[in-house]
């Protein structure tokens, strides 16, 4: 190859990409990013912007499978999975459910905690340094139940949270209610997170890219990446608007990952989690907090002139269609814990693929085959969660800086 046009080529302007660049341009190299469609347009555009790192616990957890075997018939449950024949999808529940034990549960809960606590302290320091405008607040998260067992299942869980550095308040029933009159009657308790922090992804996106762009680094939208072939010294891409040359390329491909790293022989075994949202304008009562409506698995959450709806998770491949019955869910279970569970004007009806390893980590690092060729990608449903750390944990391997937190659990060689 002759000398790479660019130092890191960047696949992919979602938050993981998008975060992963301006740390990379913070340690002084020169980036270049390219996406297939609009800049934070896909998985990054219609979720509820929480920043958890209460979200530790992976779904793969001791009793799940029974409560997914009821559930995964139902339209309208928590989890739905699509009947079909899908040898990839079934091989990857199998993987899922045997995770399903204490001991791999406390393993992911470790990895998961680690990246959430580093991602939740940067991304406070990089709204202040970069005076991102995307709507940042740090007011915590409450996850409400109106089912008694499930609260104290949750509860119970506690103490391993705050082993972790997780903070957490169990709040009575009734406590609550006169705490937060936007909430039916029937609430039996609530647990409160209060070093969880909110933003509004879309604008969170945009301001990664006007600061990147500030920077002079190049952002081309609308162009995809076809195929890339590595080699000793750098990595050759074709695109839709040509060839590119890099030193190093990494793929922030989300639930698309699995076929580009086919092309050089990986596997990434990556099932996209179809999740869905409803924006609506602003109600005259709103939750004081993000909150999650724990017994439904349903997000709510308020900005300014906005409240949305999201959740479910349905695994039905990539089909591109709206399901409407997994819309209903969602507001069905606004209407079962909120006086006043949507706005008048609704903004938009949205559906994106969550990209679900089956031990619910990501998968950061360089590619076990290809010096030049890094890999960040299947964050769940915690991209936005974790895009501060995630970014700053791939910058730091790819100049082989120290990085933050251990990056062993998320290497690609679990997989292979």
């Amino acid at each position: 190859m002759n000398s790479p046009q660019d130092d890191v080529l960047i696949i992919g302007a979602g938050a993981t990409g998008l975060a992963t660049a301006l740390a990379l341009s913070d340690a002084g190299r020169q980036v270049r990013v390219i996406d297939a469609g609009a800049l934070g347009g896909a998985t990054s555009h219609g979720n509820c912007g929480t920043i958890t790192p209460s979200h530790a616990p992976p779904l793969a957890a001791p009793g799940v499978p029974m409560r997914a075997l009821r559930w995964m018939l139902s339209p309208q449950a928590p989890l739905y999975i699509r009947p079909r024949f899908d040898p990839q999808l079934w091989r990857w529940l199998a993987r899922f459910a045997a995770r399903c034990n204490r001991q791999d549960w406390l393993q992911s809960t470790q990895g998961r905690a680690a990246l959430l606590n580093d991602s939740r302290q940067r991304l406070a320091d990089w709204v202040s340094r970069h005076a991102l405008d995307c709507e940042f607040a740090e007011k915590g998260l409450d996850y409400v139940f109106r089912q008694q067992a499930n609260f104290e299942l949750h509860a119970a869980e506690c103490e391993a949270l705050q082993q972790l550095g997780i903070a957490t308040q169990v709040i009575d029933g009734a406590d609550y209610l006169r705490q937060e009159p936007a909430f039916n009657a029937g609430v039996v308790g609530a647990i409160r997170f209060p070093g969880d922090a909110s933003l509004r992804p879309d604008r969170y996106t945009a301001e990664l890219g006007r600061v990147l762009r500030a920077r002079g680094v190049q952002i081309e939208e609308y162009c995809a990446l076809l195929s890339f072939d590595p080699s000793h010294d750098g990595v050759r891409a074709q695109t839709s608007m040509g060839e590119q040359r890099a030193r190093e390329l990494v793929l922030a491909t989300g639930a698309w990952s699995p076929q580009l790293v086919a092309q050089v022989g990986l596997r990434m075994p990556i099932q996209p989690g179809k999740g869905y949202s409803i924006t609506t304008s602003h109600p005259a009562q709103v939750p004081s907090r993000p909150v999650a409506l724990k017994d439904r698995s349903v997000f709510v959450i308020a900005w300014d002139g906005r409240m949305r709806l999201g959740g479910t998770m349905e695994f039905s491949g990539q089909d591109c269609r709206l399901n409407e019955t997994r819309l209903q869910a969602l507001e069905q279970a606004a209407h079962q814990y909120l006086r006043q569970p949507l706005g008048e004007t609704v903004h938009e009806r949205w559906y994106g693929w969550r990209p679900m390893t089956w031990d619910d980590m990501p998968v950061l690092g360089r590619s076990p085959k290809h010096a030049h060729v890094w890999l960040a990608a299947g964050h769940g449903m915690l991209g936005i969660s974790m895009s501060s750390g995630s970014g700053q944990l791939m910058a730091d391997l790819i100049t082989g800086r120290a990085p933050a937190i251990d990056p062993a659990p998320y290497r690609a060689e679990r997989f292979q």
